[in-house]
């Protein structure tokens, strides 16, 4: 076969046909072939190629080297070289047999390879330099007859001996044909080829096809040395002095696959290095031939262990990370003497991180395009988050940046997701599972509210940005979606009128809880006072009760911002250390500078008239305040 080919016919090929040049793989019939599993042949553009779909017009009598029929060629060209690579060691070894019972076969076996390198003389190439395909005629019969593969597919598919039988009418039993006929081993780079494209093949076990390859790469050095050594013994010109003659009297007489089960059990013995003793070499040459096969034995062997223990190994390494994960915990929990239920947890947790790993698969999605992360996370998590308290109503594009940001997490039971009074970093919405709300008194947890899906939690903290009022601890596996206090605001401060819907949304929320967890956030009162919501002023429908007039009655927060922003007041300048309980006054900023000056008395204590920056700077513009502020009145 054409070993031009085998650039021809690689993975990265495209069209060098202008001015539009199309990439795609298709099946022979013009139909797209859209099979992910069989990405491993598809084609990669050079910058700046024009890449679109559409019927690929080569020019006539040229072959796409991806054709679906000329991959079916290829494929039927490697199982005659599995019989190449059989017959010309064996035609070598047993000479009457190639010309006699396998000759018929062999001049078949020739006629194909022979239409194969007619056939390459049609099958656009891949221009490397451009990785466009290569249609004219010239060019590829130039670059095939310019290469190293032309000549040796031409003397790798000549029938030798029937030339010459043509040529002078009489058969040569000699050697020389059969060390010709080893040229048909030139075909061996297809198999490897054929099991590279395999490997790269979804659609194939990658331990499966590996291991085939190792039994065909060990089949063929058995196969191929035992032939070898059953030469030697032929040639040698004492017969009784050969190792198979020690054995065998008159054996080149015997049965040709008597020779062959005798080769290829030495073979094999002396592969395994089992070395029973039965058969071995009598002569100087024998001794010579089996000293090299010996040393080839060990790379052999080095070669076929090493991938078997690469095969095996990969399936367990994330046994042995989780085994060894789970050690560490155990020694960092024994030496800080950490109590049970704390060991428990963190036990649990690196249980189901790694079961769940497969679920996940962060690292995979990280490596794709932005819009198919996108994609996955809308199709996931957006019929959720559309259902959750806090977004309903908002705008569509609020949704669409939102859904993307979210991170997907899996907890055992009994694990705390939230602690009461810790810092707010994220909020979080229950896809499946449920939790418990619970609160500490005097030491003792008390029950408050049992949670599932789409409920959210840890909102109050992050939104009013005060420590959280709650312990929320897992009732049984669940599934969580969260989003960061930054990343939230983010997306929150630019869309104005979602930001007053999610405000509303939680003060209505805040309002329909139970009175055991408001009593937990004594805040709330005061933060409700404060924001003063307000219904949006509406107009009865003209036709009484409709859709309309109960969406008028959600409440509207008008704020300067999407959320409230804090600010912390000090009654004193803000060169002088005074010490203050808890810090200074932590307050939400009002609308105007007026109605600041109003709530530092009400906070401070005192009326103050002037407003200052922890640098020192006067505050002249309430807008230019941003949240967590220190502003000093006096």
């Amino acid at each position: 076969m054409a070993a031009a080919s085998s650039e021809g016919r690689s993975p990265l090929t495209s069209e060098m046909r202008s001015p539009m040049p199309l990439l795609y793989r298709r099946h022979s019939s013009g139909v797209e072939n859209r099979n992910i599993a069989s990405i491993s042949s598809s084609l990669l553009p050079a910058f700046g190629t024009v890449v679109g779909e559409g019927n690929l017009n080569l020019k006539r009598f040229v072959v796409a080297p991806y054709d679906r029929r000329y991959r079916m060629w290829q494929t039927f060209l490697v199982m005659l070289v599995v019989y190449s690579a059989w017959a010309s060691p064996f035609e070598l070894a047993f000479r009457k047999m190639s010309t006699s019972a396998l000759m018929p076969i062999d001049l078949v076996v020739d006629a194909f390879f022979g239409v194969d390198i007619i056939l390459t003389f049609f099958v656009a190439y891949l221009d490397k330099s451009t990785y466009l395909l290569v249609d004219d005629h010239k060019k590829i019969a130039l670059r095939y007859i310019s290469h190293l593969w032309f000549p040796m597919d031409v003397a790798s598919t000549l029938p030798f001996q029937t030339l010459y039988r043509l040529f002078t009418g009489k058969m040569h039993r000699g050697d020389v044909f059969g060390f010709l006929n080893l040229l048909r081993l030139w075909r061996l780079r297809r198999v490897s080829e054929f099991f590279s494209r395999l490997e790269k093949d979804t659609r194939f076990s990658y331990f499966w096809t590996r291991y085939c390859k190792l039994i065909c790469v060990t089949l063929f050095a058995v196969h191929t040395a035992g032939c070898f050594y059953y030469w030697l013994a032929i040639h040698y010109r004492v017969a009784d002095n050969t190792w198979i003659g020690a054995q065998v009297t008159d054996f080149e007489n015997r049965s040709v696959w008597l020779g062959y089960t005798y080769s290829m059990y030495w073979a094999i013995v002396t592969l395994t290095t089992t070395g029973y003793g039965d058969l071995h070499a009598e002569n100087t040459g024998e001794k010579v031939f089996s000293i090299f096969y010996m040393l080839f034995n060990i790379g052999l062997t080095a070669y076929l262990i090493g991938n078997m223990t690469n095969l095996v190994v990969h399936s367990s390494t994330r046994t042995f990370a989780m085994r060894d994960a789970i050690h560490e915990i155990l020694r960092y929990a024994s030496k800080n003497r950490l109590p049970e239920g704390l060991k428990e947890q963190m036990l649990a947790h690196v249980t189901l991180k790694f079961k769940t790993a497969e679920l996940q698969q962060e690292e995979v999605l990280e490596d794709l395009p932005k819009a198919i992360r996108s994609g996955i996370a809308q199709h996931l998590f957006r019929t959720t988050v559309e259902n959750s308290y806090l977004f309903k109503g908002v705008s569509e594009d609020f949704i669409v940046q939102l859904v993307p940001e979210m991170k997907a997490e899996y907890f055992p039971p009994k694990v705390d997701i939230v602690i009461q009074n810790e810092i707010p970093t994220d909020f979080y919405i229950i896809v499946s599972g449920a939790v418990d709300v619970i609160t500490n008194k005097n030491r003792m947890e008390q029950f408050l509210s049992k949670l599932g899906s789409p409920d959210v939690f840890g909102e109050i903290g992050v939104i009013f940005n005060v420590p959280q009022p709650f312990t929320v601890r897992t009732k049984r596996l669940s599934q969580v979606i969260r989003i960061s206090h930054n990343h939230f605001k983010q997306l929150v401060q630019p869309l104005t009128e979602d930001g007053k819907i999610i405000i509303s949304n939680l003060l209505q929320h805040l309002k329909d809880l139970k009175k055991e967890e408001l009593e937990e956030m004594p805040f709330v009162t005061e933060l409700l006072g404060e924001s003063k919501p307000e219904a949006q002023p509406t107009e009865e429908p003209q036709n009484g009760d409709g859709p309309s007039q109960e969406a008028n009655r959600i409440p509207k927060v008008y704020t300067t911002d999407m959320l409230p922003i804090r600010v912390i007041l000090h009654a004193h300048h803000p060169d002088i250390k005074q010490k203050e309980e808890n810090g200074g006054k932590l307050a939400h900023l009002p609308n105007s500078m007026e109605e600041l000056l109003s709530l530092a008395e009400k906070k401070l204590g005192k009326r103050g008239t002037t407003i200052l920056m922890a640098d020192g700077s006067q505050v002249e513009d309430i807008n230019a305040l941003r949240d967590n502020d220190h502003l000093y009145i006096f």
